[in-house]
């Protein structure tokens, strides 16, 4: 269904424009459900602001950690805001801060969404409640709203994998309509069938709940890779021309870039495990 309508949004000659309006609802959907669902579970909300900064098994939390830096701040979400930006026409010195509110903006959005389904889950696993190992966010609102719940999430993992599908989609296409200039003019056609192959390729694998953590945990690679070319880059004058990138910036991009490489490896080996599991 969500590989359907992604389709059809392409299809239109106005498919940009409607991917920015849906993608924007479906956005502000997910949030309000999730929102409801974390209120009706009444999580512990002292007992999980205090164990955020002193975790009882820190090293434990290695790939989770990764899993959510990795689909909150990396993967096409790095590229996506970034091409659709450039797409639009809006580029230079100028429109920097217009930019740096749209990333904050983002990363604010991805970090609520997050810790409104944390705490909606740590709402239901305090009371005792086992979740379902083949679909645990499923059982999570089932055990908070009732036999409806499951139908609610379905709702939420829709929006999401519309959200996801139509991200990633249009992202990869601007990569490779660049490949050749006969592609250059055919978005559309490359989103849909990157829509296709993909579906194809999910359907062929399944394990649905371990590919989307290893997913995350790869996503996890892209941030140093992109930051560290983007940090070489902006010392050269070919390339930023009279931009001066500030040298704190600097200094934590390099620590970034360290500490995640190191968190990755670490990420990739829990993968191995997880994936024989």
């Amino acid at each position: 269904m969500t590989t359907i309508f992604s389709i059809l949004i392409f299809i239109s000659k106005s498919g940009q424009k409607i991917m920015d309006v849906v993608s924007m609802i479906l956005g502000i959907v997910m949030i309000l459900i999730v929102a409801y669902v974390m209120v009706l579970s009444n999580p512990p909300y002292g007992d999980a602001l205090v164990h955020t900064f002193a975790p009882e098994h820190p090293f434990k939390l290695i790939l989770p950690i990764i899993t959510l830096v990795g689909g909150t701040v990396e993967g096409f979400i790095t590229f996506a805001g970034a091409h659709r930006i450039l797409n639009s026409g809006i580029k230079g010195k100028e429109y920097l801060p217009f930019v740096n509110r749209s990333a904050i903006a983002g990363v604010l959005t991805t970090g609520i969404m997050r810790t409104l389904l944390f705490l909606a889950v740590l709402g239901v696993v305090v009371t005792g409640v086992i979740l379902s190992t083949d679909n645990p966010p499923a059982s999570v609102f089932e055990h908070a709203i009732g036999p409806i719940g499951k139908n609610i999430f379905g709702i939420v993992i829709f929006a999401a994998a519309m959200s996801s599908v139509i991200g990633s989609a249009y992202t990869s296409a601007t990569f490779l309509r660049t490949l050749h200039q006969s592609l250059f003019n055919k978005n559309n056609l490359i989103v849909i069938v990157f829509i296709v192959i993909s579906t194809l390729i999910f359907l062929s694998i399944g394990k649905p709940v371990s590919l989307l953590i290893i997913a995350g945990a790869i996503n996890g690679w892209i941030l140093p890779i992109t930051l560290g070319a983007i940090l070489i880059a902006n010392r050269k004058k070919s390339i930023v021309g009279d931009y001066k990138h500030p040298s704190w910036m600097l200094i934590f991009g390099i620590i970034a870039v360290i500490v995640t490489i190191i968190t990755g490896i670490f990420s990739l080996q829990d993968i191995a495990s997880l994936w024989k599991g």
